[in-house]
């Protein structure tokens, strides 16, 4: 079975939980931070994918780093995981259950890449843009890259808008040599 199989199959299970604990906020707030700890630690990911350190020793390492910061269904939730051997699914449940939670209360990821830093107000305008064309709530992050040059690539779902000055040249060069070759 594959890694996202299995994380999907645990998120569900996650959030029937959490639901019926009355517990999802503090669950999924739990979820991003342990997100963010993984991220910011690639050895935390390194010992829950490791085949080679013994289940206990990694729920007790799990205890120290998260044990005060997450609810007890989290911990528990944790814990399980790790003790039927799924410790380096962890990561990709966690992500699956933020999808999984978004999809339930109808939030949207939107992603923005712009050639310089949005400001407050512009990306206020465009969050509020994105939201009044889709409707429900958007989280919209921001990225920057220089090699757009200008404009923006706005990503929402399956759907992406590029307005870049790079891709409008890219486009032109495709149309000027195809003029070329006739």
């Amino acid at each position: 079975m594959s890694e996202i199989t299995v994380a999907i199959r645990y998120a569900k299970a996650l959030i029937d939980l959490a639901q019926e604990q009355n517990s999802l906020e503090a669950v999924k707030n739990d979820m991003e931070l342990f997100l963010r700890t993984v991220k910011a630690s690639s050895e935390l990911g390194a010992v829950l994918a490791n085949p080679i350190i013994s289940h206990s020793k990694k729920v007790h390492i799990l205890a120290d780093v998260f044990g005060a910061s997450v609810s007890k269904v989290t911990l528990a939730f944790l814990n399980i995981m790790v003790n039927k051997g799924r410790g380096e699914v962890l990561f990709t449940t966690a992500q699956e259950f933020i999808g999984l939670y978004d999809i339930k209360n109808h939030i949207t990821n939107a992603r923005v890449v712009t050639a310089s830093p949005l400001s407050a107000e512009n990306k206020k305008k465009m969050l509020d843009d994105v939201q009044q064309a889709i409707g429900g709530t958007v989280k919209l992050k921001d990225k920057v890259d220089p090699s757009l040059i200008g404009g923006f690539v706005l990503t929402v779902g399956d759907r992406q808008v590029d307005t870049s000055i790079a891709s409008s040249l890219k486009r032109m060069k495709k149309e000027f040599a195809q003029v070329a070759i006739k």
